[in-house]
């Protein structure tokens, strides 16, 4: 397969990572429509079948979800074999690959968890609250492992065997990127809770969040927009050690445009009362932001590790 070239295997990184997005953005979708059960309780197949015939659109929602789960799982497979043709045993391009399959993998135990202890659709329990935070972790780190893919894939060196750092060393750095989990988990929460329980108006939504006898995935809502602003808090600080090298300023710039956009976003998310569509735009943005936030992290470790041999 002389066509598995180092220079086609960087472009594919970055299709994989878009295709995957895409998936992510549409997995929000099942939630939003309440589709989580438009297959039933069966898992890999749909409703019992390979291919079913729905007959309600929340079948065709969800089956096209899993579909495009399993063409993001084949790709990330390929991925892993392509960078063990290319890259040396003990590279970061090999380490990185197989990590990415490993978080697949589990991002589809995650799901199927999901389907078969029927926390999905309609259920209010603590259970789905909690497997749906660390399905966004785990999101999380998928998305940060194919990022970094697509990072590693550009240097040649990466392709070769060595301890070279890659991950930065700064502690606010990962300050912001533990907040960022927590920000994660709390915005999967809120958009629940949204979901669930949709307010009538923007006062009366505020009012519930704070009213004691209120479902707790309506008063958990709070905590995102407060997570959201600590952290933009973090990453303004954090974009302060990218800021006097001139060879990282792209990168700072696309950063903070990237934040500032996503925190627009989500304020109109809050009046417009969590539309579906704005969920999902919010949802993209975010994942972007995510993945700004950790090249920048790369790219500045990449400049520093430079600089000290």
């Amino acid at each position: 397969m002389r066509w598995l070239t180092a220079e086609r295997f960087s472009f594919f990184s970055r299709i994989s990572l878009g295709f995957t997005l895409l998936v992510i953005v549409w997995g929000a979708y099942v939630r939003a429509t309440g589709s989580g059960a438009g297959c039933g309780d069966h898992w890999p197949l749909c409703n019992g079948e390979v291919i079913p015939r729905p007959e309600r659109i929340q079948t065709w929602i969800e089956f096209a979800h899993r579909a495009s789960s399993g063409v993001s799982l084949l790709l990330v497979l390929f991925g892993w074999f392509w960078a063990r043709r290319v890259a040396e045993a003990g590279s970061w391009v090999r380490r990185i690959s197989g990590l990415g399959v490993f978080a697949i993998l589990l991002e589809a135990a995650l799901g199927a968890g999901l389907v078969l202890l029927k926390l999905v659709e309609f259920d209010q329990s603590v259970a789905r609250a909690v497997s749906i935070a660390l399905h966004l972790v785990n999101t999380l780190f998928l998305i940060a492992t194919l990022s970094t893919q697509c990072w590693l894939a550009t240097s040649p060196r990466m392709y070769l065997a060595g301890r070279t750092r890659i991950l930065p060393r700064e502690r606010i750095f990962w300050i912001g990127f533990l907040v960022f989990l927590f920000l994660g988990m709390s915005g999967a929460i809120a958009a629940l809770g949204d979901t669930l329980f949709p307010s009538t108006s923007l006062l009366s939504g505020m009012a519930e969040d704070f009213r004691p006898g209120s479902h707790f995935l309506v008063r958990l809502r709070i905590v995102h927009p407060i997570l959201a602003v600590a952290w933009v808090m973090i990453a303004f600080f954090w974009s302060s050690h990218l800021e006097n090298d001139r060879s990282l300023s792209s990168v700072r710039s696309a950063l903070l445009g990237a934040l500032i956009l996503q925190f627009l976003v989500g304020f109109l998310n809050w009046v417009l009362m969590a539309p579906n569509w704005l969920q999902l735009v919010h949802l993209f943005f975010a994942d972007l932001v995510f993945i700004g936030f950790f090249l920048s992290g790369l790219a500045h470790e990449a400049r520093k590790s430079r600089i000290e041999t």
